[in-house]
Protein backbone atom coordinates (compact mmCIF):
# COMPACT_ATOMS: atom_id res chain seq x y z
CA UNK A 1 0.00 0.00 0.00
CA UNK A 2 2.86 2.63 0.44
CA UNK A 3 3.49 4.89 -2.58
CA UNK A 4 0.29 3.52 -4.05
CA UNK A 5 -1.70 6.60 -5.53
CA UNK A 6 -5.52 5.94 -4.62
CA UNK A 7 -8.41 8.57 -5.21
CA UNK A 8 -9.17 10.35 -1.86
CA UNK A 9 -12.10 12.33 -0.60
CA UNK A 10 -9.98 15.79 1.05
CA UNK A 11 -13.01 17.52 2.33
CA UNK A 12 -14.10 19.16 3.94
CA UNK A 13 -10.74 21.03 4.54
CA UNK A 14 -10.15 24.86 5.28
CA UNK A 15 -8.19 27.89 3.82
CA UNK A 16 -5.26 26.92 1.30
CA UNK A 17 -6.04 23.27 2.35
CA UNK A 18 -6.22 21.20 -0.92
CA UNK A 19 -9.64 20.13 -1.31
CA UNK A 20 -12.05 17.71 -3.31
CA UNK A 21 -11.46 14.23 -4.21
CA UNK A 22 -8.25 13.87 -6.29
CA UNK A 23 -5.12 11.41 -6.36
CA UNK A 24 -2.89 10.85 -3.37
CA UNK A 25 -0.14 8.95 -2.26
CA UNK A 26 0.30 6.94 0.27
CA UNK A 27 3.42 7.24 2.38
CA UNK A 28 3.22 6.04 5.73
CA UNK A 29 4.73 2.47 5.91
CA UNK A 30 2.81 -0.44 5.46
CA UNK A 31 3.29 -1.68 9.02
CA UNK A 32 1.20 1.15 10.34
CA UNK A 33 -1.18 0.64 7.65
CA UNK A 34 -1.67 -2.66 8.19
CA UNK A 35 -2.30 -2.36 11.70
CA UNK A 36 -4.26 1.17 12.39
CA UNK A 37 -7.43 2.37 10.67
CA UNK A 38 -5.39 5.87 9.66
CA UNK A 39 -3.04 6.56 6.65
CA UNK A 40 -0.84 9.16 6.19
CA UNK A 41 -0.94 10.58 2.28
CA UNK A 42 0.42 13.19 0.23
CA UNK A 43 -2.46 15.12 -2.47
CA UNK A 44 -1.47 15.30 -6.05
CA UNK A 45 -2.44 17.85 -8.39
CA UNK A 46 -2.02 18.90 -11.98
CA UNK A 47 -1.88 22.53 -11.13
CA UNK A 48 1.34 23.63 -9.35
CA UNK A 49 4.72 24.55 -10.05
CA UNK A 50 8.03 24.09 -9.41
CA UNK A 51 8.84 24.07 -5.65
CA UNK A 52 11.02 22.44 -3.33
CA UNK A 53 8.46 20.49 -0.97
CA UNK A 54 6.59 19.36 -4.68
CA UNK A 55 7.58 16.33 -6.43
CA UNK A 56 7.00 16.46 -10.05
CA UNK A 57 5.58 13.10 -11.05
CA UNK A 58 3.97 11.66 -14.57
CA UNK A 59 0.95 9.63 -13.29
CA UNK A 60 -1.67 7.96 -15.49
CA UNK A 61 -0.65 10.24 -19.18
CA UNK A 62 -0.23 13.57 -16.77
CA UNK A 63 2.14 15.61 -15.15
CA UNK A 64 1.45 16.88 -11.94
CA UNK A 65 2.93 17.23 -8.55
CA UNK A 66 3.16 15.22 -5.27
CA UNK A 67 2.43 17.86 -2.90
CA UNK A 68 4.58 16.99 0.57
CA UNK A 69 3.83 20.47 2.16
CA UNK A 70 0.17 19.41 2.67
CA UNK A 71 1.17 15.74 3.92
CA UNK A 72 -2.13 14.85 6.43
CA UNK A 73 -3.10 11.87 7.92
CA UNK A 74 -6.37 10.33 7.24
CA UNK A 75 -9.46 7.62 7.72
CA UNK A 76 -8.91 4.75 5.88
CA UNK A 77 -12.70 4.96 5.09
CA UNK A 78 -11.77 8.39 2.66
CA UNK A 79 -10.19 6.01 0.42
CA UNK A 80 -12.27 5.60 -2.77
CA UNK A 81 -10.48 3.74 -5.70
CA UNK A 82 -6.82 2.35 -6.09
CA UNK A 83 -5.37 3.92 -8.65
CA UNK A 84 -2.18 2.37 -9.43
CA UNK A 85 2.07 2.62 -7.71
CA UNK A 86 4.57 5.33 -8.74
CA UNK A 87 8.14 4.36 -10.16
CA UNK A 88 11.00 4.11 -8.35
CA UNK A 89 12.60 7.08 -9.14
CA UNK A 90 9.96 9.56 -7.84
CA UNK A 91 9.53 6.91 -4.64
CA UNK A 92 13.02 7.76 -4.49
CA UNK A 93 12.46 11.86 -4.62
CA UNK A 94 9.62 11.63 -2.14
CA UNK A 95 11.61 9.97 0.41
CA UNK A 96 14.34 12.22 0.05
CA UNK A 97 12.46 15.75 0.01
CA UNK A 98 10.56 14.29 3.02
CA UNK A 99 13.86 13.65 4.64
CA UNK A 100 15.31 17.03 3.90
CA UNK A 101 11.74 18.53 5.15
CA UNK A 102 11.48 16.66 8.27
CA UNK A 103 15.10 15.46 9.48
CA UNK A 104 17.78 18.06 10.38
Amino acid sequence: MQYDVYLINLDSTIGHEIKKTRPCLIISPDEMNDNLQTVTIAPMTTKSHDYPTRVRVDFQNKTGWIVLDQIRTIDKRRLTKRLGIIDRKTVRKVKSVIKEMLVD
